[in-house]
């Protein structure tokens, strides 16, 4: 499993995006990349612009390890249709992005512990592995003793985020499933993401 030991939102500075869109990221403070050299403007290059929009990807579901990212990149090219699309389509059908979409925990990394520890049951059973690919239909639900959890009752409440249309989500009941797979402009990432480039990064 892929963890992020630094600091969460170092990210944001460094990709010059409030990545998340939270209130706490330093980049609403600091515009500029950190260190003594970070306000200087450099103009990047053509890699340099597709790498910085693969790692605000690959970093906004959590600092995905790239081995299992290629993976992606490549299962999303062997399917038809647009390759960027098909790429978003599979990143949003994780478990974690789901958890996370769904309100049920306030970020994503609170998603992958929170499934890692065993919360989280997929039609019915136990399920701890934070990438798990889930098909249309597959009803994700926080197991009864962890629906009264603070880091639960606080994201449900929370009016950060909207939750997106393509996922039905009940809290009375704390059930989520995807209803259809979403397009680029279905998701709601507060930076922008360019998957595009992302596909040129890894066809070089």
């Amino acid at each position: 499993m892929s963890k992020r030991i630094s600091a969460k939102y170092k990210i944001d500075r460094r990709l010059g995006v409030n990545l998340w869109g939270r209130p706490k990221s330093p980049f609403n403070n600091r515009e500029y990349g950190p260190g003594q050299h970070g306000q200087r403007r450099r103009k990047p290059s053509d890699f340099g612009t597709q790498l910085m929009a693969k790692q605000k990807l690959k970093g906004y579901y959590g600092n995905i390890g790239e081995k299992k990212f290629r993976k992606y990149y490549e299962e999303a090219s062997r399917r038809k249709g647009d390759t960027g699309e098909n790429l978003i389509g599979l990143l949003e059908h994780r478990l974690d992005a789901v958890v996370y979409r769904a309100k049920f925990v306030p970020t994503v990394f609170a998603a992958r512990q929170f499934i890692n520890h065993g919360h989280v049951m997929v039609n019915g059973i136990r399920v701890n592995v934070p990438s798990y690919a889930l098909k249309l239909g597959d009803v994700v639900t926080v197991r009864d003793k962890s629906k009264n959890m603070n880091l639960v009752l606080e994201a449900t409440s929370s009016t950060e985020r909207d939750i997106p249309d393509y996922i039905d989500v009940d809290h009375n009941k704390m059930t989520a499933a995807i209803n259809r797979t979403p397009k680029l402009e279905d998701v709601p990432y507060p930076a922008s993401m360019e998957p595009n480039l992302v596909v040129e990064f890894y066809s070089r």
